[in-house]
């Protein structure tokens, strides 16, 4: 099991590099170089003074190693737009869009491991067919025609729910806000829960085949016993590592998602940021992001490590 988590978090130290390194190299291959950080109308003086202060006059080595020093001291950059350090702009909005991702996935899982197991005992019968229609239907639509169907359905024709989103600034305010919370939520967790139906249900009829499961009927388990005690347990190991890699498909879900209810988090201030080209913002966030992500998969890996026994026992593979 050492050896597993040493491997998998050295990996993950180099992906991080990997990013950090290409971040920068992107900064330099704006059009206009990092003068363009500074937008469309900075003069000739104020690009001089922004180049010598930033040490962009040095050589790109020693650029590179003064970057990786302002990231460890957690400077991203600076906003002219919002005349605000990166760091700070996303570490208040941060909070908020990691609530939405984290209710998000708490709801898919919820009701997508459950639809998963339904699918593959009822394999082949008419509710399998019938869901995986409708999962079909649901993963063809992009997030954005997903959220207007549900705006048009729930919050204009029956008047049920807010349109808008919470537009509090801390989390309690913004679960004070239940009620206008649904739509979003259930708008990034649609996808989640296609995705992880359809993996829950190959996985489980996978381990339902198993030798030891039909031991366990032979025993005289009964059927509900089988499915919850033995075979879910390892059919769901695929969905631990999977959580972890379907992490930077879900916040690309949320920048259209925080947009379309206009929910104060990172997605929204990443679309804005898009929109009036400000680099910073933009550079900043795909960093954040990329680190969220591989974070992500370094705890699903230790979350499998310890539900798989065979890694605690000296197997890493």
């Amino acid at each position: 099991m050492r050896t597993f988590l040493i491997r998998r978090i050295a990996q993950a130290i180099a992906v991080v590099f990997i990013v950090v390194l290409l971040v920068f190299v992107l900064a330099h291959l704006l059009p206009g170089g990092p003068r363009a950080m500074l937008g469309l109308q900075a003069n000739p003086v104020l690009v001089k003074q922004f180049y010598a202060e930033n040490g962009y006059n040095n050589p790109i080595p020693e650029q590179f190693i003064k970057y990786i020093w302002r990231l460890a001291h957690g400077n991203l950059g600076f906003s002219y737009h919002y005349n605000a350090g990166v760091g700070t702009l996303l570490s208040q909005t941060l909070p908020r869009s990691a609530l939405l991702v984290g209710l998000a996935y708490a709801l898919g899982l919820l009701v997508a491991l459950p639809i998963g197991v339904l699918q593959a005992v009822r394999r082949g019968k008419p509710v399998d067919h019938a869901l995986t229609a409708g999962a079909l239907v649901i993963y063809s639509m992009p997030a954005f025609w997903l959220g207007l169907l549900m705006i048009i359905v729930f919050a204009i024709n029956l008047n049920w729910l807010p349109a808008e989103a919470p537009q509090g600034q801390t989390i309690s305010a913004i679960l004070s806000q239940p009620s206008a919370l649904v739509l979003p939520v259930c708008t990034l967790a649609a996808g989640t829960v296609v995705v992880f139906s359809r993996f829950m249900r190959s996985s489980m009829l996978e381990t339902l085949v198993q030798d030891y499961i039909r031991t366990a009927r032979g025993k005289g388990v009964s059927g509900a016993g089988v499915i919850w005690r033995h075979a879910l347990r390892n059919a769901i190991l695929p969905i631990i590592t999977l959580i972890g890699l379907s992490l930077p498909f879900v916040l690309s879900g949320a920048i259209v998602t925080e947009e379309l209810f206009n929910y104060p988090g990172m997605g929204l201030l990443f679309w804005n940021a898009a929109v009036v080209h400000d680099y910073p913002i933009l550079l900043g966030f795909t960093l954040v992001v990329a680190v969220a992500a591989v974070t992500g998969s370094l705890v699903a890996d230790i979350l499998y490590g310890i539900a798989d026994p065979r890694l605690r026992v000296g197997r890493p593979d």
